[in-house]
């Protein structure tokens, strides 16, 4: 317990003296959101890795999608890595710091607003943002407080009191800036945590493939398993599990959906240099294969681990409660580890969610209407009381939120990316794309999310298949065809305005030759 406190107190030690640290580079709106457009290619990657993975994958996706595919889960982990990472930085990166650069857009919204030359736009995605990142952040308290739970036997209301304290702490101070540098320092910790994490259960298992025959003689449970998989035996240790086609649901919307969210999307607003675009590409990349893909892989033995203590009365399975089953063997120490692991996965991803939000509140709306004449520094002080109030807006729903992690995720991810990834994506790309069918979009990401959402609950039959996880996937395919295709039918942006938007990808820029060879020397 010693050891497991002071991992704690050095680690919460580190977390504050960054943002000390940072002080000085948060006194405007672009050094407080943006770390003055100046971020290494590093500290961009890893913040970009560690937004993306939490407690929400360790403890929520990793625990039920791992019961529930076995090993071929490790498919989610490994599309994370190269869609969601490597894809998006490839399409995304340069493109979007070289417009949102140009047309000086600091937020999601704000790019929306200018792109298509609309305030109303801007306004409603604003509101999007801030209303549907909210249930996103209660997730991340409460996969975090079943691991203090096991590890401190601490309540969960001090658990999520304690880290929204200390994360409210150092972003207030810092920042951007703040937030890069501690999410580099904690996916550092994460990385090496998950390595050892995975090695010492597949040793309590009897190593690799001690594990893997004992997974391959559980049969999977007809409520889970694909109609013709039924009686297949050894469906856990197979390459594409008991239910490819929700497994391939599960990997769209944790994949692709990460291109629609501003807080994923504004690490590329960040980006300092061409050479940050390659190796962040890189880094985070290699980052989410050994994070999503390890702890996929480790979600897929949880079955070795059924006991009554991940059952609830009912009978219901109590997903969050597997992985951390699967740890209540390890050493203290290692326990510790964990902890500090999941700490700083949890608190990576909310100091980018709470500094997105309140950006968003602050910039998108408020500034819009009745901030129009306030100065920069007063501005940032704004910003920082809303990081106060998202926050404790946050914790109140974590202290009463919905069964399993995986809901709060799913309703969140299906409501942003829903709307924002495909006129978002496609708004870098086409002139063509019209005001009009972003407006259209928007209502079909929120639209069906929340239909989804209040139909069950009034007591209308819905086809299990039609759960949050596919219903926000194919919120996002969905858009990718409205988008182009209402495009078609609907009047054009302004001529004149798309050109001076797209003048940026013009720009002639002098580069070495290792860099690039003319056809003719």
């Amino acid at each position: 317990m010693v050891i497991k406190i002071l991992l704690l107190i050095v680690f919460f030690a580190v977390m504050i003296g960054v943002g000390v640290y940072s002080r000085k580079n948060a006194t405007d709106v672009n050094g407080f959101l943006l770390g003055g457009r100046a971020v290494g290619p590093w500290l961009t990657a890893f913040a970009y890795g560690t937004s993306y993975f939490s407690a929400v994958v360790f403890i929520g996706y990793a625990g039920q999608f791992g019961w529930k595919f076995g090993l071929s889960s490790t498919w989610i982990g490994l599309g994370n890595a190269f869609i969601g990472s490597l894809l998006a930085w490839v399409l995304m990166g340069r493109r979007t710091r070289v417009m949102t650069h140009h047309l000086d857009a600091k937020t999601m919204p704000d790019f929306f607003g200018k792109r298509y030359d609309s305030n109303a736009l801007r306004i409603t995605a604003a509101a999007i943002a801030f209303i549907f990142l909210i249930p996103y952040t209660a997730s991340l308290y409460k996969g975090l407080s079943t691991l203090f739970g096991l590890a401190f036997n601490i309540p969960y209301v001090w658990c999520v009191i304690g880290m929204a304290v200390l994360t409210a702490v150092y972003v207030i101070l810092g920042g951007y800036m703040a937030t890069a540098i501690n999410d580099f320092i904690q996916g550092i910790i994460m990385l090496g945590g998950i390595i050892a994490v995975i090695a010492a259960v597949l040793n309590d298992q009897g190593g690799f493939l001690s594990a893997i025959k004992k997974l391959a003689d559980i049969s999977p449970d007809p409520s889970v398993a694909a109609a013709p998989l039924k009686d297949m035996h050894g469906m856990f240790a197979s390459f594409f599990g008991p239910d490819p086609l929700s497994l391939l649901g599960v990997i769209i919307l944790t994949s692709l959906g990460t291109w629609g969210l501003p807080q994923m999307v504004g690490k590329f607003y960040s980006i300092k240099s061409e050479k940050a675009v390659k190796t962040g590409a890189v880094v985070s990349t290699f980052f989410a294969v050994i994070i999503s893909g390890g702890c996929y892989f480790l979600g897929g033995f949880g079955r070795l681990f059924d006991n009554p203590a991940i059952h609830g009365a009912n009978g219901k399975m109590l997903y969050d409660s597997i992985v951390p089953q699967m740890l209540t063997t390890l050493p203290d120490v290692l326990i510790g580890v964990v902890v500090v692991l999941v700490l700083s996965a949890s608190m990576s991803t909310l100091s980018s969610l709470v500094l997105t939000s309140s950006s968003t509140l602050t910039l998108d709306m408020l500034k819009l209407t009745c901030m129009k004449k306030t100065d920069e520094k007063k501005t940032v002080f704004v910003m920082r009381i809303f990081i106060v109030f998202f926050i404790a807006l946050s914790v109140i729903i974590a202290l009463n939120p919905p069964t399993f992690i995986a809901q709060l995720m799913g309703y969140s991810w299906g409501a942003l990316a829903g709307s924002f990834l495909a006129p978002f994506l496609y708004g870098l790309f086409s002139k063509k794309i019209t005001k009009a069918s972003v407006w259209v979009n928007f209502i079909w990401g929120v639209g069906i999310t929340v239909a989804f959402t209040i139909l069950p609950r009034v007591g209308v039959k819905v086809p299990p298949s039609l759960n949050p996880i596919n219903v926000g996937a194919i919120a996002m395919v969905g858009g990718l065809i409205i988008v182009p295709l209402v495009s078609l039918f609907t009047p054009k942006m302004d001529k004149a305005k798309m050109d001076e938007v797209f003048a940026c990808y013009d720009e002639k820029v002098q580069v070495e030759k290792k860099m690039y060879l003319k056809e003719e020397d």
